[in-house]
Parts: C-alpha cells; structure tokens; sequence
C-alpha cells in the first residue's frame, strides 16, 4: 500500500512541486539581480498559455519523443518513489534523457542538433556519477548493516544514521552534476532557461506550443526527482531525518540558484573534465575506503 501511496503521490504532486519550485527560483533569482521578478505562479501561467497554442512541428516524430520523455521521466520518478532498485531508476533516467537527444536531433535544425550533441556531452558528463550514487547506497548499506542493496526501500529503512555520513564524498560529486542536470550556468551548454545561451534554445529550439508545455512540465517531475536523491542520502530510520532532509534539499536548491547567478557558462570540455575529476576524486575514492574499511 505504500508503493502504491508513494507512486500516486509524485505522479499527482511532483508537477505541482516541480512548478512552485521553478517559480520560487525565477523570483529568487530576480531578488539576486536587483529585480521584483515574476509572481511564483508564474510557470504555471506559461504552461497554460503554451497550451493553449498551436504546434508547428518538423516532423511528426517530434510529439512522440517528447511524450516519451515525459512518460519515462514520470516512470523513473514513479520507481523512485515506489521504492524500487536504484540501478533501475539510474538506466529509466538515461533512457528519457535519449529521448530528448533524438528529439532534437531529427529536426535538422542547426541549433537543435547542437543541443543534441551538447546534450549528450553533458550525459557523458553526469552518468558515471549518477551511477556511482546508486553504488555508493549500495556500498554504505552494506557497511551499516552487513547486507548491501539496491532497494530504494531497504536503504531507507535499514539505514540507522543517515546515508550521508558514510558518502560525504558521493554526496559533493553528486551536488556538482546536480547543477549540469538542473541545467543551469556554469554547465547548461545544450538548453537555457536565460536569454544569454549563445545558441537561442538548444535542444528545444523546435519546440512550440503543447509541445513546449510538455518540455516544462518534464522539467518539473525531473527536478523534483532530483532533489528526492538529494534526500535519500539524509532520509534513514530515525523520524528526524525527515525534517532534516527538507532542510538539506532546500538549501541544496537555494545553492544551485546561487551558483547559477554567479557563474558564467563554460565550455563542453571544461565541464566534461571537470565533472570525471570529481566522480573519481571524491565519488570513487570515498567509495573505495568505505570497501577497505
């Protein structure tokens, strides 16, 4: 029963977070910039305009990739939520992220098969991390309790103390890819949500109408899917974990709107380098002490 609770309720609410979130960082990052900024509803009342517009597409394969990844960013999330195996939800994610590469990418716009192949940089970037995370759960529930697991379900409740304490290192190199999958500077190379990215919309520059609603809307259940990670490495059996982790998630999301406002976007190679120097300095070498002791 609570899988079932667990999946209805990102499927219902995550939206509805995910859309609250985006406007609370657009108003966040105008109060940075000296700005009132838009009212937090704000992205709500795009979706609904952009519903309400027509679609010129390119090809009709454009509305079936973007569904598709919309419907695996939900499934991902779903799986996270119903407390499923965490190398799962690792490969759901990558396969959604795919989708929006062959959207892009069979347009034959200039701009939108630049976002493509941006795209899939920045996944070359991100994924060995993301993949690390989900081995270091493993790894600190079996230095906890002497059984290691996948199980979204099983890291929560057969953690004594929070995840956290046995992956400091997991924890950072996860933050530090949490800002290129957030897309936001210094690392949002293939799509930006500002008017400074050099090649207009990248991966969404074909995107208009319901389409683009659907984009936003994936954003939402993405983001929100996101931040849940966050929280698992500060969610265990203790009932204050769970204060704790909004705290730990809100500052999270406050620190990447911080850095957003105050980097300048890099370039593909930096970011590539930069974030495999980070999996393997403080991921896999907090990994590979846990395995010693």
């Amino acid at each position: 029963m609570s899988t079932i609770i667990g999946i209805i309720a990102f499927i219902v609410f995550a939206p509805i977070v995910g859309g609250l979130l985006s406007g609370i960082d657009r108003k966040i990052t105008a109060r940075m910039q000296g700005r009132i900024g838009p009212p937090i509803l704000q992205p709500f009342y795009d979706v609904k305009k952009l519903l309400n517009k027509d679609i010129l597409l390119i090809t009709n394969m454009q509305i079936v990739y973007i569904w598709c990844f919309l419907i695996f960013i939900i499934f991902t999330g779903a799986l996270m939520c119903g407390g499923a195996n965490m190398l799962l939800v690792v490969f759901v994610l990558t396969t959604a992220a795919m989708f929006l590469v062959l959207e892009s990418a069979i347009t034959n716009s200039v701009y939108a098969s630049m976002g493509a192949n941006r795209e899939m940089i920045q996944m070359l970037s991100y994924e060995p991390m993301v993949l690390l995370t989900a081995v270091g759960f493993y790894v600190a529930t079996a230095f906890a309790t002497g059984t290691g697991t996948f199980s979204v379900h099983d890291i929560v409740d057969n953690s004594p103390i929070p995840n956290i304490v046995y992956l400091p290192g997991v924890f950072i190199g996860f933050l530090y890819i949490l800002t290129i999958k957030f897309r936001k500077s210094p690392f949002d190379i293939s799509m930006s949500h500002h008017a400074h990215q050099e090649m207009v919309k990248g991966v969404t520059t074909e995107l208009s109408g319901g389409l683009m609603a659907l984009m936003e809307i994936s954003h939402w259940y993405e983001n929100v899917f996101l931040l849940l990670i966050v929280s698992l490495f500060i969610v265990c059996q203790a009932w204050w974990s769970i204060p704790l982790a909004i705290v730990v998630v809100a500052a999270t999301f406050f620190l990447e709107i911080l850095i957003d406002n105050t980097s300048a976007r890099v370039k593909w190679d930096v970011m590539l380098k930069s974030a495999w120097a980070v999996t393997l300095v403080f991921g896999c070498i907090n990994v590979f002490i846990l395995q010693l002791i």
